[in-house]
């Protein structure tokens, strides 16, 4: 059954399906919000409104089971609302989004969910001075990466603010600093360890840098900021860490879209007897549409992600996602897509684990055919394989997934 704010957002849908999509384009100043994306125009209220209907089909490995273990296969699809809100006040702009995936299986009930997430961000510009002020809060029943296989209830709370001070004409000084709650349900469990108790924490985050903005749609930042994790359960995985990174992004309208960061993180364990990582730590989402009929997208990085084993706390996650999507003729289109994510597990010393200095391999391939009803309505047939290859037997599994997805709006 739909909540509320699902009603509300399938409403908006089919409302916008009635509304023409230029509505506002020519209200929205200087890309926020994204003119191409507005669909309802309320006066000021401004809405984009979609809807995905995916993963319809069948799972051939619900819980990621090696082969020995005879992996369980299930029909499974999923339904994913969501709205982006934009309302000018004044000078300012307030805006907002809405998700929720709502996951079904047949027969494994335990894997139904409504994952929820909202976001919301105050922007305020004061002359030279431009104030940011956000939130975010996401609940969920889903694996919390490649590590857990596990679909397990949690919660991450999150709050933001940052100044921006344009000192020169294209030069801006920045000032940020953001606050997040992880939270594991009492009953979340991966091979017999408590994921509340191992990995619930708090993430406190401050820095600042420099902005430049070379062209009106590229900008490019130097930042440097401190993180501090402080685990509310397990103070041996206490840690801080320094980074500093340059930043390229690119406006949604630009050729080249998304962003770009390299930089570098000094992680630092404040219980002696785990090797802390210094190194370079990338984070990539870009995209090149080339003639109108090609898109190349990739998608990549490289960072400390915290394990759920404590002889084993944390591993460096490196991974790369590629995909093309071509026209073929008409409304038909075909997507590839391919990835790889390394995970370099780091032991503790002393520590009795199974495997020293462990490393797994999660490797993706799939592709798509898609058709397209309209401007904002596309029909697809996907086929997806997952594989992760480690020298821990039980932690092997191959999944293929194969089904239709129907998706309306960007």
């Amino acid at each position: 059954m739909l909540s509320s704010v699902n009603r509300i957002i399938v409403a908006l849908v089919f409302l916008a399906a009635l509304r023409p999509a230029s509505v506002a384009a020519q209200q929205a100043p200087n890309g926020e919000p994204d003119p191409a994306k507005v669909r309802i125009a309320l006066g000021p209220f401004l809405v984009n409104p979609t809807i995905s209907l995916t993963n319809v089909g069948v799972d051939n490995n619900v819980f990621n089971e090696a082969d020995h273990q005879s992996p369980k296969r299930d029909f499974t699809l999923t339904v994913t609302p969501a709205a982006y809100f934009w309302l000018r006040a004044g000078s300012t702009w307030l805006s907002a989004n809405i998700k929720e995936d709502l996951v079904w299986y047949q027969q494994y009930s335990t894997e139904r969910s409504a994952n929820t997430s909202y976001a919301g961000n105050w922007k305020v510009p004061l002359n030279r001075l431009v104030l940011r002020f956000g939130g975010s809060y996401l609940n969920t029943h889903d694996r919390p990466g490649y590590e857990i296989d596990a679909r397990v209830r949690r919660t991450e709370a999150g709050y933001n603010g940052g100044v921006e001070l344009r000192a020169f004409s294209k030069t801006s000084l920045l000032v940020n600093a953001s606050r997040l709650k992880v939270d594991y349900a009492d009953n979340a469990t991966f091979e017999g360890a408590s994921l509340r108790k191992e990995l619930n924490r708090l993430s406190t985050t401050f820095g600042g840098g420099v902005k430049y903005q070379a062209t009106p749609l590229t900008s490019l930042s130097l930042t440097a900021s401190r993180l501090e994790d402080r685990f509310e359960f397990s103070p041996l995985r206490d840690s801080n860490s320094n980074s500093a990174a340059l930043l390229f992004n690119f406006d949604p309208v630009a050729l080249v879209k998304g962003s770009a960061a390299i930089g570098y993180r000094d992680f630092k364990p404040l219980v002696p007897g785990l090797e802390p990582f210094d190194g370079f730590t990338t984070k990539v989402d870009l995209s090149y549409t080339l003639l109108s009929m090609t898109r190349f997208a990739v998608k990549g990085t490289r960072d400390v992600q915290y394990s759920f084993d404590v002889n084993q706390p944390y591993y460096l996650l490196s991974g790369v996602e590629l995909s093309i999507a071509q026209q073929v003729f008409g409304p038909f289109d075909i997507v590839g897509r391919v990835g790889r994510q390394k995970l370099a597990y780091r032991d503790r010393a002393g520590a009795v684990v199974a495997v020293s200095d462990r490393v797994d391999y999660v490797d993706s391939y799939g592709g798509s055919i898609g058709y397209h009803l309209g401007p904002e309505l596309r029909a697809a047939f996907n086929v997806d394989h997952d594989n992760r290859t480690t020298e821990l037997t039980l932690n092997k599994y191959d999944n293929l997934r194969i089904g239709f997805s129907l998706t309306y709006g960007f």
